[in-house]
């Protein structure tokens, strides 16, 4: 198989180039540093915008099981992101919340600035209340920077909307990852093009999402997966070998449990053969008994991969936590 992107890590190689993520130590990464405001202006904008100085908008969300029920201990917003009120989807005291963006879209030099932190045995399922849109940024690119952190025992599912790219649009997102051995964390990503004018589907700038997972340990946190997912559609050819494979869309998930095995490897590629995509799957190292499973499918239908990563996802909350697959009734 070939990788449906460039997708460029450090120190080790994949199993499935389709998957793009890359397992092993990296000696150029130092250990848990969470994103910071920035201490120095972002470079100058052109036109009438100043230099960016602070995030357009800051989430910080803490939750801890109490009484049976996950809640939230600590809670801040400023500026263009906010949650919604929570509420439970089922009696196993999961926690789901709603992120907001009021603006409606990213925009050019948009910064946006998200910790999330779960305690030991708690619960947290984390959406967004629609798809995330990248409109022109002729400048400088958008960006989202997100730092999770999970106790012993937790759990989160990363559950957002698609990332819509329109034309001449250049996002970057940075989410690091921090486990325990113990914990589960799940992530199901969709990227499609916007609209464009003449109808084509690669008419965005540059696509670049990374995700560091690391696991905690007596001697700090060691990485166990550097995922790096990279489209530059004006700088090459995308659309052939070696990147899309003749598609637009793309979907991604990420698994990190100490359950991950060859055999849930081997189903979950059994059960995506059933939809009109084209997947690849890999499974990372063992880590403090823990492994990560990280698979890529591409397609030309965002509600195609929807359904997919539903129903990998599906058999994951089923097996593991014992609930219903996700349906969010959004629309």
């Amino acid at each position: 198989m070939s990788a449906p992107a460039n997708a460029t890590a450090t120190s080790a190689q994949a199993l499935d180039p389709l998957a793009g993520a890359a397992f092993g130590a990296s000696p150029d990464i130092e250990g848990r540093a969470r994103f910071a405001v920035p201490a120095t202006p972002r470079p100058s904008i052109s036109g009438s915008a100043a230099a960016v100085v602070s995030p357009r908008g800051e989430l910080s969300l803490r939750v801890a099981k109490r009484a049976g029920r996950s809640v939230a201990v600590q809670q801040f917003h400023q500026g263009a992101l906010r949650v919604l009120r929570p509420h439970y989807l089922d009696e196993s005291g999961q926690v789901c919340y709603v992120m907001v963006n009021p603006g409606g879209a990213y925009l050019g030099a948009d910064l946006y600035v998200v910790d999330v932190e779960v305690e030991a045995g708690a619960s947290l399922l984390l959406t967004t209340q629609s798809a995330t849109k990248i409109y022109r940024t002729p400048a400088f690119h958008a960006e989202q920077r997100m730092t999770i952190r999970l106790g012993e025992g937790a759990e989160l599912e990363l559950a957002p909307d698609q990332l819509i790219a329109y034309r001449e649009a250049s996002y970057r997102q940075d989410t690091r990852i921090t486990v325990s051995p113990t914990s589960s964390f799940v992530m199901a990503e969709v990227i499609t093009p916007g609209w464009s004018p003449d109808g084509a589907s690669f008419k965005y700038r540059e696509l670049r999402l990374r995700n560091e997972i690391r696991v905690e340990g007596d001697d700090g946190a060691a990485l166990l997966a550097l995922d790096n997912l990279l489209i530059r559609p004006p700088q090459s050819d995308v659309t052939g070998l070696g990147f899309m494979e003749g598609y637009s869309h793309l979907g991604s998930l990420v698994v990190v449990d100490p359950r991950v095995d060859q055999a849930l490897a081997d189903e979950l590629r059994q059960l995506t053969a059933g939809y009109d995509a084209y997947t690849g799957l890999s499974l990372t190292r063992t880590l403090a008994g823990t492994t990560g499973l990280v698979l890529r499918s591409l397609s030309n239908s965002t509600e195609e991969l929807n359904r997919l990563l539903g129903a990998c996802t599906g058999l994951v909350r089923g097996r593991w936590y014992g609930r219903a697959p996700l349906n969010l009734r959004k629309y």
